[in-house]
């Protein structure tokens, strides 16, 4: 799948598993690289939107969010300077509070990143989120990279902004999709050789520049675009496609 390609006519392997562009079986092994989105991907929320519900502006945060992934506002770092401003003043420990109470893995997540690693593949985790949650996800599975925005705190609440690193300010779409392609450097793979896999439509730069790309419980704009679109069950059902 690249930026140019345009996706053939939609198969189902099974139901709620659909295919474009591809014909399986094929193997883990021949892969050296995936990257997984984390909000709504490998993980069951949108973090900034139960951030907000601390502030009690859960619904107007969640519009921008749900109109950034379905790719209606096209400038994501804009977007999410818009959300991240009406969270100032948030405590910090409602961070905590989302952790705890509403964050849990996707279905199928553990499955995948294990059977992933067993065949060789390294993990990465690349998101428009939040470091404070990435590096917790990351630890969790044991993941191998991440890279995702971080926080300002000052005095305990969040300041409405992100903290500038080394790479630039805010993972965007391009942001993705560049991450990807250092880790395929790093490694000294192809990109045809990543598998990347998201659900909105800040992932579709990175779905594009890799060999398979997966949507998972995606938006429509994703889901037909993606080489492997699962529409049911959990993230482990990749697997159904791509056999260890």
């Amino acid at each position: 799948m690249s930026p140019s390609h345009t996706p053939g006519p939609a198969r189902e392997l099974s139901p709620g598993l659909v295919l474009r562009d591809v014909d399986p079986p094929l193997r883990l092994g021949d892969f050296k690289l995936i990257a997984f989105d984390m909000d709504s991907t490998l993980i069951n929320i949108e973090c900034i939107d139960e951030m907000a519900a601390a502030a009690g502006r859960k619904a107007e945060v969640a519009a921008i969010t749900e109109a950034a992934m379905r790719g209606k506002i096209s400038d994501f770092k804009d977007s999410l300077r818009r959300r991240l401003a009406l969270l100032a003043g948030v405590p910090e420990q409602a961070l905590e509070q989302v952790w705890r109470e509403r964050l849990r893995l996707n279905p199928g997540a553990a499955e995948l990143v294990q059977a992933c690693r067993r065949a060789g593949l390294k993990v990465l985790l690349v998101s428009g989120g939040f470091t404070f949650f990435a590096e917790r996800v990351r630890r969790q599975l044991g993941l191998d990279f991440a890279r995702s925005n971080q926080l300002e705190i000052q005095h305990g609440q969040l300041t409405g902004r992100v903290v500038p690193q080394s790479w630039g300010d805010i993972v965007d779409g391009a942001m993705k999709r560049q991450t990807v392609l250092d880790c395929c450097s790093l490694l000294g793979c192809e990109p045809a050789q990543a598998i990347a896999v998201g659900d909105g439509a800040n992932d579709l730069a990175m779905m594009g520049a890799v060999g398979l790309s997966v949507a998972y419980h995606a938006k429509p704009k994703v889901r037909t675009q993606a080489m492997v679109s699962i529409e049911s069950g959990g993230l482990d059902r990749l697997l159904e496609v791509v056999h260890a």
